[in-house]
């Protein structure tokens, strides 16, 4: 299948500010693009483009003062397979996991894995290690946190989240990730597109997306505390230790997010439109 993605996101800036930007697919996506996934500035900014320590593609700008708008409208293609489901898949112990994984067990900036630790093994210490055990622990975060995007809060954190039972999908992904790794489970935040591909259209659409993946038998799986189901067609733009190494645009001066609007849909006979 292919999914039309793109958006369409304006800052206003008082004076010429230094931002780093993720708004490009991973780089894991990039041999999946049909159309190219370029990024059209307006008013034109010179660009420094590097790799992070995580694949993720980051764009260096200076925004000038006034309103700077960045924007993209791109076909990605997709097996249109759901998440994989793994019951089977067991958890390693520490001394057998590959040392790149290793920064995943610890705490972050929005995962505070030592006020969560007795927690989680309080809640989980009884159930069987390794797939349940993840499936637990988001099991315990879809029915903690109730979902809204008038809970949104950029400055809470994974025990704020479990504390006040509310938020949105990064506060789902924070918590299930800090309670993983409580558990000795390397896990790291995700974000990207996810469109209502295969589900009932959503009466608020779905946009950019957060989710999380853990690291069991070997390799890494998909999992969204949100939903709590297997999906069609994400599209990761970002992988990190939570959303601090993943923001779409990362400002080093005040700015005013002006404009907002994305598009995630299956192409089919009719052209997908923007929505806000």
């Amino acid at each position: 299948m292919q999914i039309r993605t793109g958006y369409e996101i304006s800052y206003e800036c008082p004076q010429p500010t230094p931002m780093i930007l993720q708004l490009s697919v991973h780089s894991s996506r990039v041999g999946d693009l049909v159309t190219q996934d370029r990024i059209h500035m307006d008013p034109t900014i010179p660009v420094n483009t590097y790799h992070d320590t995580f694949g993720n593609f980051c764009h260096v700008i200076t925004a000038p003062a006034g309103r700077t708008t960045f924007s993209a409208d791109f076909t990605v293609w997709d097996s249109g397979e759901h998440d994989a489901v793994a019951p089977d898949a067991e958890q390693h112990a520490l001394q057998d996991l590959p040392v790149d994984v290793l920064v995943y067990l610890l705490g972050s900036r929005y995962c505070e894995t030592d006020k969560l630790s007795d927690t989680a093994w309080s809640l989980f210490g009884g159930v069987q290690k390794g797939w349940p055990l993840v499936q637990a622990i988001v099991d315990y975060t879809h029915e903690r946190i109730a979902f809204g995007y008038q809970h949104a809060n950029p400055m809470k954190t994974a025990w704020d989240a479990n504390a006040e039972r509310r938020g949105v999908c990064r506060d789902f992904a924070h918590l299930a990730i800090t309670l993983c790794r409580c558990m000795n489970i390397p896990a790291r935040y995700c974000t990207g597109y996810l469109g209502d591909i295969g589900v009932p259209r959503d009466p608020a659409p779905m946009d950019f997306s957060a989710w999380f993946e853990v690291f069991l038998g070997g390799r890494w799986y998909t999992f969204d505390a949100r939903h709590n189901v297997p999906r069609i067609g994400r599209i990761l733009m970002a992988r990190g230790r939570d959303a601090t190494d993943v923001a779409i645009v990362t400002s080093f001066g005040p700015c005013t997010m002006t404009g907002f609007k994305v598009v995630t849909d299956e192409v089919l006979d009719q052209p997908a439109q923007l929505y806000a």
